[in-house]
C-alpha cells in the first residue's frame, strides 16, 4: 500500500472517531428554550410605563346620525351567549360570480376586538397607535360613516395585536375593558362619559399574556368584571360607577382571557368564570350575591382564551390551548350545596378543543374547529353530542380546514372566518359537513376578532382593518 492511500485511511479515521465523539458529547438543546404561553413578547407589567390614565378624557363628534334599523348584537357571544343569531332575516347561501358585497371598510389599530351593533350603530374599541390611546368608536352601520369617539391616554407596545375584547351594551351604557384593564361606560347615544374603573391600580390584577382579552358582562343595569385580583369578581352599577358586590380571592386565581357567562342551575342564577388557577361559580342573587357557590382547580391551564360553554343539565365544557385540551363538568346539587366532578378530561387529539374560538351549541349538538395539535383532524371543524366530546359525529375533512378565525351560526348556516380573510358558509348538519361556497374578503392576516350579525350586515375583520358585508337574501 502506498504512502498516499495509508494517509487517507489514517486521515478518515481520525475524522471518523472525532465525528462519533462529537455525536455522543454534544448537546443539542443546551441553546434552545421550552416553548410555553408568553415567550413571544409577552407585555411585562414591570417595564411598562406608569402614567396616570385619566379614563373617558377625550372626546370627538364628528358627525350626527340616526337610523330606522333595530337589529342589536349586544356582546360577546351575542344577546343568548351562544354566537346563534336570532332573526328572521334570510342570509345568502352563495356568494356570487362577484364574491363579497362588501357595504364598506375602515382602517383599526392592531388588534382583534370585534364590534356590538346597537339599532343601525357599530361601537368597537379600537387602539390608535399614533395617539397612543384606547378609543370606542361608533360608526353608522349602513355606511361606514364615522359619528364619535370618547378616549383616553394609555401607552401599549405592540404584542400581538392590542386591543381584543367586545363592548357590552344595552339603551343606557356601553361598557369597555380596555388591553391594560381600563374599565370605561358611557352613553352610547351620546358618547357621554359616566365612569370608570383602573382593575390593576384598584384590584392588583395582573395582566394576562398579551393583555386582556375578557369581555364585559352586562346584567341588566350591572356591569361585572373577572379583576382577579384582589377580588375575583365584582359588580358595578352602571348608572352610578359604584361596587355593589364583589367576590374574594382567597386562592389568588388570575385574570385569564376568558369571559364570564351566566348559568342558572337548580333554579339559581349564577355567574361562571374560568381564571387561571381554576374555574368557579359566583353567585349572580339573592342574599349571597357575588359569594363563590363551587370551584374547581382539577383544570387550570396557564392560558385561557375560550370561554366555558354552559348547559341547561348542569354540564359545563371549558377548552384551552397550548396542549392544555378540554374538560368537561357536571354540577350536582345537595341541599344548599353545590359539587362539580369531571366527566370526561382529554389532550386535542382525543376530543373537542379549541385555542381560541369558544366553541357553539345549536339544536343541542357542539360544533367546534379543532387546533393544530389535534392530530389528523387538526383544523376541522367537528361536531360532538354534549355528554360525550370525545366521540365526533363528523368533521368537515382535509379540504375543509380552517384556523384561529371565528365561526358563528345565523339562519342556520355557519359562517366561517380563516385566519387570511376567506369567508366559509356551510349548512348546519347533525350528520354532515354540508359547504355551501366560500371568498376572499380580506387580503389581510390574523383575522380572528369574533363576528357581529344584525339587520342582514355581517361585521368582521383582520389585524388592522374592519369590513361590512351585506349578506342579506334581497
Amino acid at each position: 500500500m502506498k504512502n498516499t492511500e495509508k494517509y487517507i485511511i489514517l486521515t478518515a479515521i481520525v475524522i471518523g472517531v472525532a465525528l462519533l465523539l462529537f455525536w455522543f458529547f454534544f448537546n443539542p438543546s443546551k441553546d434552545l428554550t421550552i416553548s410555553v404561553p408568553g415567550m413571544d413578547n409577552r407585555a411585562d407589567s414591570t417595564s411598562e410605563i406608569d402614567e396616570n390614565v385619566i379614563i373617558g378624557e377625550n372626546f370627538v363628534q364628528l358627525s350626527q346620525f340616526s337610523s330606522e334599523l333595530t337589529g342589536k348584537w349586544t356582546r360577546f357571544r351575542g344577546a343568548d351567549f351562544d354566537n346563534v343569531v336570532k332573526s328572521d332575516v334570510k342570509l345568502i347561501s352563495k356568494f356570487g360570480d362577484e364574491g363579497a358585497k362588501i357595504l364598506w371598510t375602515v382602517d383599526l389599530g392592531e388588534g382583534h376586538a370585534a364590534p356590538v351593533i346597537y339599532n343601525g350603530k357599530v361601537y368597537i374599541l379600537d387602539y390608535d397607535e399614533k395617539e397612543k390611546a384606547d378609543v370606542l368608536r361608533c360608526f353608522a352601520l349602513e355606511s361606514g360613516t364615522e359619528l364619535w369617539q370618547r378616549s383616553y391616554n394609555v401607552h401599549i407596545k405592540r404584542n400581538h395585536g392590542m386591543s381584543r375584547t367586545v363592548p357590552a351594551i344595552s339603551d343606557s351604557f356601553i361598557v369597555t375593558l380596555g388591553p391594560k384593564g381600563h374599565v370605561m361606560c358611557s352613553d352610547p347615544n351620546t358618547g357621554n362619559f359616566l365612569w370608570g374603573i383602573d382593575l390593576v391600580k384598584e384590584y392588583q390584577t395582573e395582566l394576562p399574556f398579551w393583555y386582556t382579552g375578557q369581555c364585559p358582562l352586562l346584567d341588566n343595569d350591572t356591569a361585572v368584571f373577572a379583576p382577579a385580583g384582589t377580588s375575583l369578581l365584582i359588580g358595578v352599577d352602571c348608572a352610578t360607577g359604584q361596587v355593589v358586590w364583589e367576590t374574594p380571592n382567597p386562592d389568588k386565581w388570575k385574570m385569564s382571557h376568558s369571559s364570564i357567562m351566566p348559568m342558572e342551575f337548580k333554579g339559581k342564577k349564577m355567574y361562571v368564570y374560568a381564571a387561571v388557577g381554576g374555574i368557579c361559580g359566583i353567585s349572580a342573587e339573592g342574599n349571597d350575591k357575588g359569594q363563590i357557590l363551587w370551584k374547581s382547580s382539577e383544570y387550570a391551564p396557564s392560558v385561557v382564551a375560550p370561554s366555558p360553554v354552559v348547559f341547561d343539565d348542569g354540564k359545563i365544557f371549558l377548552t384551552a390551548g397550548y396542549g392544555a385540551g378540554s374538560v368537561l363538568y357536571q354540577l350536582a346539587k345537595s341541599g344548599e350545596n353545590y359539587s362539580i366532578t369531571v366527566l370526561q378530561m382529554f389532550k386535542p387529539k382525543d376530543g373537542v378543543a379549541s385555542e381560541q374560538q369558544t366553541p357553539v351549541v345549536y339544536n343541542g349538538y357542539m360544533y367546534c374547529i379543532l387546533p393544530k395539535d389535534a392530530g389528523s383532524l387538526r383544523n376541522e371543524l367537528v361536531c360532538c353530542k354534549p355528554d360525550d366530546c370525545t366521540n365526533f359525529l363528523w368533521s368537515s375533512g382535509k379540504e375543509a380546514r380552517f384556523g384561529l378565525g371565528p365561526y358563528i351560526v345565523a339562519d342556520d348556516k355557519f359562517f366561517i372566518l380563516d385566519d387570511d380573510g376567506t369567508l366559509t358558509i356551510a349548512k348546519v348538519s347533525s350528520s354532515e359537513f354540508i359547504f355551501l361556497d366560500k371568498t376572499k374578503v380580506i387580503e389581510g392576516q390574523d383575522a380572528w376578532g369574533p363576528f357581529a350579525i344584525a339587520d342582514g350586515k355581517l361585521l368582521m375583520r383582520d389585524s388592522k382593518k374592519m369590513v361590512c358585508v351585506d349578506i342579506e337574501v334581497k
